[in-house]
């Protein structure tokens, strides 16, 4: 399963776009751009979104797997981390339930 910044570099390569010209659409130093697809640093919300556009991915499934690697990152260390998601899931549900 890939990353995030490793699906962001795989596609900014296959475009032929450079680190820099990327790092500056987003209005960052290329030093961050790098981190992010080398999973060192995690990119912010907005800055996902902007890379699906420059790159052009689908931002829905981007933005899925930038959410899952943040739910991982807390919880991946954790005994009840399963199921602690399970509960969460269910929470989930039911508020999108009652907001209907």
């Amino acid at each position: 399963m890939k990353t995030t910044g490793e699906i962001i570099r795989e596609k900014r390569e296959k475009k032929g776009l450079l680190l820099r010209h990327v790092s500056a659409q987003l209005d960052i130093d290329t030093a961050i751009l790098s981190k992010i697809e080398r999973g060192e640093r995690k990119a912010t919300r907005e800055q996902i979104t902007k890379l699906a556009d420059i790159l052009e991915l689908d931002k829905e499934s981007l933005l899925i797997q930038y959410l899952s690697e943040k739910i991982l990152y807390e919880i991946q260390d954790e005994d009840l981390g399963m199921q602690a998601l399970k509960v969460a899931e269910k929470a989930i549900k039911y508020r999108a339930s009652k907001n209907k």
